[in-house]
């Protein structure tokens, strides 16, 4: 069997893997997109996260709270002093 090569036929091989690596590039350039708009839309909500802390912290500064008593003891305020 003999194979002929024909002008027609290399431009078309050509063309197609021309096509083939312009549509690679593509792909991979929206899931760049992709991966950047998911990673902007995590560190904003972060920063939401810690602008709404801070925001309670300003809120509560100098305030004082008990948190978690885990025992029925009663709660007894005592002078500075007595505190060893």
């Amino acid at each position: 069997m003999i194979l002929e090569a024909s002008v027609t036929g290399v431009f078309k091989t050509f063309l197609l893997i021309l096509g083939v690596f312009v549509a690679l590039r593509f792909i991979g350039r929206l899931m760049i997109a992709k991966r950047n708009l998911e990673e902007e839309n995590r560190l904003k909500k972060e920063r939401d996260k810690f602008d709404r802390e801070l925001k309670q912290k300003k809120i509560n500064l100098g305030k004082t709270s008990i948190l978690n008593s885990r025992s029925n003891s009663s709660i007894e305020d005592v002078d500075f002093e007595e505190v060893v």
